[in-house]
């Protein structure tokens, strides 16, 4: 017995099958990697479109009989990808992918950056061959951006402080959000206990330092394209974490490099972060500290014996 995806319910723009959906999740994979996105995301998609190769029915019947529900109960979907495959299977598009597609035009990327224009962005991209906001980053400090007509001191300093808030990653906003609601010490929802993310953080730093990892080529401060940067992948109590060395412009301006560690963490399908560096003052001088977590540290320091 065959079952009609149309019975019942609304009509399908979708004609394809469980491989076609699994090739448009590696293509958005594929898209957020050039971009150097979130690693959790990437792998994220690339897990999902393994879970529908895999799959013993037809995804859009699974959609047809439970919803978006019914799709993130299947391992490694999760509420956004559940959200991009019902868009798909609706109307037959993503505008997830074709939003990326669009930006992978020869400079279009470059015009989410506030002050650049489209004809800006098309002379940045046509007289330095530059693509993406990381190498438009690079440009920014190493003063081959002051090159291009029509951009001059200020402008390259809007154009920096801009790229720092738009590609760096903090801790901060948790901490704001503490400190307004006047919460207790202790993790908010959906984030793993200080003394796990130091046990991420130490491993990490070890393993690095031993040269254990593997490594990538960050496209951010990396003109040589070298792959210097350790990458862990790990689990704990449930959680699964990315330990990376940050690789902002304040790291490198600090030189912090190789102090600030960046901690992906996922569970459940749901993805967060913080940083993790070495306190230089106060109670906690000297000691490894969670970005935006401080009581909890001390709470954690002070009960260790």
């Amino acid at each position: 017995m065959t079952t009609d995806r149309h019975a019942d319910g609304p009509e399908s723009k979708f004609d394809g099958d469980n491989e076609a959906l699994a090739r448009q999740l590696e293509r958005i994979a594929t898209l957020l990697r050039e971009e150097d996105a979130n690693p959790f995301r990437i792998r994220s998609y690339e897990r999902a479109a393994v879970t529908l190769r895999e799959l013993d029915q037809p995804l859009w019947a699974l959609y047809h009989g439970g919803g978006k529900e019914a799709l993130r109960e299947l391992p490694y979907i999760g509420r956004g990808i559940a959200a991009t495959l019902a868009e798909i299977l609706d109307t037959g598009r993503s505008t997830l992918l074709d939003r990326r597609e669009s930006e992978h035009r020869p400079g279009a990327l470059l015009t989410r950056v506030p002050g650049i224009g489209e004809e800006l962005a098309r002379r940045i991209h046509d007289e330095l061959r530059i693509d993406s906001l990381e190498e438009l980053e690079q440009a920014a400090h190493d003063g081959r951006l002051l090159r291009v007509e029509g951009i001059g001191d200020k402008r390259v300093r809007g154009i920096r402080d801009a790229l720092a808030g738009m590609l760096g990653r903090s801790a901060r906003r948790r901490a704001r959000r503490r400190v307004a609601a006047d919460e207790p010490a202790g993790a908010l929802p959906g984030e793993p206990p200080v003394a796990t993310l130091l046990d991420v953080d130490a491993e990490y730093r070890r393993r690095a330092e031993a040269d254990e990892l593997r490594r990538i080529a960050p496209r951010r401060f990396n003109p040589e394209g070298e792959r210097w940067l350790p990458v862990l992948d790990t689990g704990r109590d449930g959680w699964s974490f990315t330990a990376i060395y940050s690789n902002t412009a304040r790291a490198h301006e600090l030189g912090r490099t190789r102090d600030w560690v960046v901690i992906y963490f996922e569970s459940d399908h749901d993805e967060h972060q913080c940083t993790i560096v070495t306190a230089r003052s106060g109670p906690l001088a000297g000691r490894r500290v969670v970005r935006g977590r401080e009581r909890d540290c001390r709470a954690y320091y002070g009960g260790r014996h």
